[in-house]
């Protein structure tokens, strides 16, 4: 048998996730890479590993064993590289994150010259909901995460990073008077809210019972990608939060209508269980953080300060 550590790879992301497609969008490699991979796997073996029934993609139980003992070997290989590393003197391990979907225009500015200076460090970033978001921290799958609203049920501490803005958004496609009165921006044009649990769904709905507006015309959609596309498109205007939306701006695909008691203004938090015990990778993140947020900031978001 001559398989590599790529192909085992391969084979424990497939048998984990039952999914060609999933699997190959997780290693971030094209389908057809991953089917040839997994065929030249699966050639070394006399037993299927997988079976294909309805479409749908199983792994034997043989194949399940060999996963089980895929992940074992990459596990042990991993063990060497970071035993290598520190007796090196460099830092190693795992930083785990949990990112709400707007955070991904913050994210990544507060990471990368981290991860620069530590290559031992590997990072897995989940962006996603704000549900999903606070069950991980909750069930202690991550390290930190990134929320613009603190969790109510849980022990925490905080770093608060910058400024979250949100205003009222429309597409330069639509025939919208920026000078109408607010209650005839919210109650006679389309509005699109994002889902249900969203801290940018909540802090709209709040700031719309407050004012005590009838929203007639509305629909929901699920990201705050999909939002703003769908608001360069026309469909309808809403409150987003201006970190997302910086290229559309300068490319004048949308416009902010000033309306009285806008933007509204949270904070963008990395936060991580008060009980937590952080390993030396998180560890050293969290004092990277703390030492570099002001520079990141300066350096990246200063743009924001114009609105």
């Amino acid at each position: 048998m001559n398989y590599t550590l790529h192909q085992l790879q391969i084979f424990l992301k497939v048998a984990q996730l039952q999914s060609i497609t999933k699997a190959s969008e997780e290693l971030h490699l094209t389908q057809p890479a991953v089917s040839i991979q997994l065929k030249n796997f699966q050639d070394q073996f006399n037993i299927p590993l997988t079976e294909v029934v309805g479409r749908k993609l199983y792994v034997t139980d043989f194949g399940k064993e060999i996963a089980e003992a895929a992940e074992n070997i990459l596990n042990e290989v991993q063990s060497i590289n970071h035993k290598t590393l520190n007796y090196q003197g460099e830092l190693f391990g795992r930083l785990k994150l949990s990112v709400v979907s707007t955070g991904k225009y913050v994210m990544p500015y507060f990471l990368t010259d981290f991860l620069n200076q530590h290559k031992g460090v590997e990072l897995i970033i989940d962006v996603t909901n704000k549900s999903r978001v606070i069950e991980s921290l909750e069930l202690n799958e991550v390290d930190f995460a990134l929320v613009s609203v603190l969790p109510k049920k849980l022990k925490v501490n905080r770093v608060e990073l910058m400024p979250n803005k949100l205003f009222y958004v429309t597409g330069t496609k639509m025939d919208v008077n920026p000078k109408a009165r607010k209650k005839t921006l919210f109650e006679n044009y389309p509005l699109i809210y994002r889902e249900q649990g969203s801290a940018t769904r909540n802090a709209m709905e709040t700031y719309i019972s407050k004012n005590k507006f009838n929203v007639q015309k509305k629909m929901e959609l699920t990201s705050n990608e999909a939002v703003k596309q769908a608001v360069v498109a026309g469909l309808g205007s809403s409150i987003m939060p201006l970190i997302g939306i910086k290229n559309e701006l300068k490319n004048e695909d949308l416009r902010i209508i000033p309306v009285k008691g806008l933007p509204i203004i949270t904070n963008w938090n990395l936060i991580w269980l008060s009980s937590k015990k952080l390993s030396p990778a998180a560890t050293a993140y969290l004092d990277y953080v703390n030492q570099n947020k002001k520079a990141v900031i300066e350096a990246t978001f200063q743009w924001i300060k114009e609105f």
